[in-house]
């Protein structure tokens, strides 16, 4: 049953998925500084990112199985105390591998958007889960413009150990908070963990990712690359084989298999690649010098505030979307949200002169994000049985990732395969980059208009029977409002 304090228990919820974005972006405008304070090199730092998405990628899908199997609650404390710890350790480290050390620990925080979206589902009464998990799903996705937008100011003001001293303070707090209020959700997964299945996903993820970020340090035809992406789809084909064989898989690919599920993912990976290429190249293309034919010279701090209009908009945009869904449909709402990343991309690929243009894009995409972001979220939660909510999001959210690094990966190619004489790229390598992006958030409303329309019903903690259809469908929970 439902239980009360409701308000709080999604503060917490929301506090801590909400630093973990942040996490994700703040450190990214200050990797210069990094390098420079800890004497390091340019491609050591990197690592900085490289080890947080590996580590998040890794746990997500493992952690929030684990919380559907012991309990959410009980691996939600876990998980925030592991952030806090990470980013104490950050906030001191005096080396940068110290640093990359304390950023595998942080990534470990990804756990927190399923177990989240798992709590609400079991905690909440069921006409607040779906305005709920939009909710959520903004604060979450404004969470990593505010990094973007915060990094300059506090880095100026203070330091950039302040990045990690902030969220260890607000972490702590919402642990203890968490531990003394959140109610341990009563509905738990049967079986235990396939650590089988945990290894060969973690492999075939770091396998993938990993040459993904570095390709274009090491070549994508080197052997290193080449290795790698072998080496992730063996791993990949030994996991599924894994997986379909356990009595008690990590993945449940009977329900990954759902055309619900399956579409959305597909989204997600391609509206990921979009998303997570912007976040990474518009800032550098307003930062770069006017001397090279375009961009605006300007400060870190000054590209953060560029992309406030981004971050208003799909706060906006996240908590609109759970007043829509219930009249729209979530399937509406994620194919008008990946169509308006798609006219965001085509719009700064024709017209990027002037700082208003970049600034009107980044709102449009923004809008995209909350919409996208929220009906993803719904999409999964409502299509999976409640003992599956945190292995499900998980999953999409590891899927949004890799498309993420996915699109990174190619753009970076069309942005720096050609430089000018004075190291920086041309500005037709940004136009080609940005068409890229246009093309993959409409190729991502185009799959979101194949997910099916579901049964109307409400997200309830106990699955509904059904006389009929597949196993894993007669397991699907009640339906979602469409």
């Amino acid at each position: 049953m439902p239980r009360k304090s409701t308000r709080l228990t999604f503060a917490v919820l929301a506090t801590g998925a909400g630093v973990f974005s942040m996490l994700q972006s703040l450190i990214a405008p200050a990797l210069p500084t990094v390098q420079h304070a800890l004497h390091t090199s340019q491609s050591t730092a990197t690592w900085v990112m490289t080890a947080y998405l590996l580590s998040a990628s890794v746990f997500t899908p493992i952690l929030g199985r684990v919380g559907d199997l012991i309990g959410k609650k009980r691996t939600l404390v876990a998980v925030l105390v592991t952030v806090t710890i990470g980013c104490l350790l950050a906030a001191l480290a005096p080396t940068i591998g110290v640093l990359i050390v304390a950023r595998v620990v942080q990534g470990i925080g990804g756990a927190l958007f399923p177990l989240s979206f798992g709590i609400i589902r079991d905690e909440f009464t069921p006409a607040e889960v779906s305005p709920s998990i939009s909710n959520l799903s903004a604060v979450i996705a404004a969470g990593g413009g505010v990094g973007m937008v915060a990094a300059g100011p506090i880095v100026t003001a203070l330091d950039y150990r302040w990045l990690f001293w902030l969220p260890v303070g607000i972490v702590a707090v919402t642990t203890l908070i968490a531990l003394r209020y959140v109610p341990e959700s009563p509905s738990r997964a049967e079986g235990r963990v396939n650590w089988l299945g945990a290894v060969l996903l973690s492999g075939w993820l770091v396998a993938l990712l990993l040459p993904l970020s570095q390709a274009s340090r090491w070549g994508w035809g080197s052997a290193r690359v080449v290795g790698l992406f072998a080496a992730a789809v063996l791993l990949f084909a030994l996991w599924l084989l894994a997986e379909a064989r356990s009595r008690s898989p990590l993945i449940d690919l009977r329900i990954m298999r759902l055309p619900a599920v399956w579409t959305t993912n597909a989204a997600a990976l391609l509206f990921g690649a979009g998303m997570y290429s912007i976040w990474s190249f518009l800032p550098g293309f307003v930062q770069t010098p006017s001397s090279a034919g375009y961009g605006f010279g300007s400060s870190v701090t000054a590209a953060g505030l560029l992309m406030l209009p981004m971050l208003i908009a799909m706060f906006c945009s996240g908590v609109l979307s759970g007043r829509l869904e219930p009249v729209l449909g979530a399937k509406k709402l994620l194919t008008t949200g990946a169509a308006l990343g798609a006219v965001a991309c085509g719009f700064l690929a024709l017209w990027h002169d002037q700082q208003w243009q970049v600034a009107v894009a980044a709102g449009i995409f923004g809008l995209g994000i909350g919409l996208a972001f929220a009906s993803m979220a719904n999409l999964i939660v409502g299509s999976v049985p409640a003992e599956q909510t945190g292995a499900a999001t998980g999953m999409n959210a590891n899927i949004r990732t890799i498309g993420g690094s996915i699109g990174a990966a190619v753009t970076s190619v069309l942005v720096t395969g050609h430089l000018q004489p004075s190291g920086l790229p041309y500005a037709s390598g940004y136009t080609h980059g940005f068409t890229l992006l246009a093309l993959l958030c409409l190729a991502a409303a185009l799959a979101a208009l194949l997910v099916p329309v579901q049964r109307a019903g409400r997200i309830s903690g106990t699955p509904r029977a059904s006389s009929e259809g597949s196993p894993a469908e007669s397991e699907t929970g009640a339906m979602m409002p469409r």
